[in-house]
């Protein structure tokens, strides 16, 4: 009896411990009102974006979309784990709607390419906007809609996909373009597809 209460205990600080781990750093942020999940090739880069804009509290950087438990930066780069690297979007819904958050997603890079965000391509890479009610699938499922007949021409490639799981990537992943401000990658991609965010959408920018 023992044995079977021991397991017990053990089998729920795992299930707490790993329900910790998908999730963000709400408990230790004050915990804003939603989070969106978005990816969009490099989540240096999608991060510092989402960051940028009015409403935002925080971006942080993780894997989702994929079948593997609690996959490493490792794994998801064999392409084999499902897993795209995404970014969770904490947001005050009194300062910022969905429909803008998905406004900045398709703003932000080109939805138009398969499996990837130059120079970055792989499944890992792929643009995938994810949802977690009807009224956010009909939010990008239209802006789709509307992005293809005005835009791109129904060429658009996102994944619309139902939001299951996010994994938290590695620390050294989280603030990257922040505190890797000299990184080659940073200076040579980061900064440059930040800056024409920047210039597209400058009324969405923190004052």
């Amino acid at each position: 009896m023992r044995i079977i209460k021991f397991l017990g205990v053990i089998g729920l600080f795992l299930t707490v411990f790993l329900g910790f781990k998908q999730s963000s750093k709400t408990q230790n942020s004050g915990a804003p009102n939603k989070v969106a999940y978005f990816a969009s090739g490099c989540f240096w880069c999608v991060e510092s974006i989402f960051e940028s804009v009015e409403g935002v509290d925080e971006a942080v950087s993780g894997y989702s979309g994929g079948r593997t438990l609690n996959p490493s930066y490792k794994k998801i780069g064999t392409g084999k784990t499902g897993h795209a690297e995404t970014v969770a979007v904490y947001y005050d819904a009194n300062k910022v709607s969905f429909q803008t958050l998905v406004d900045v997603f398709f703003g932000s890079h080109d939805p138009t390419t398969v499996n990837g965000q130059a120079p970055d391509f792989g499944t890992q890479y792929r643009s995938i906007a994810f949802y977690q009610t009807k009224e956010e699938k009909e939010i990008i499922q239209k802006t789709i809609a509307r992005l293809n007949k005005d835009i791109y021409k129904g060429k658009i490639a996102t994944e619309v996909a139902k939001f299951v799981a996010f994994y938290q990537a590695e620390d050294y992943h989280q603030n990257y373009k922040k505190l890797h401000p000299n990184d080659p990658y940073v200076r040579n991609v980061s900064v440059p597809r930040l800056n024409r965010f920047k210039k597209k959408f400058p009324h969405l920018l923190k004052k």
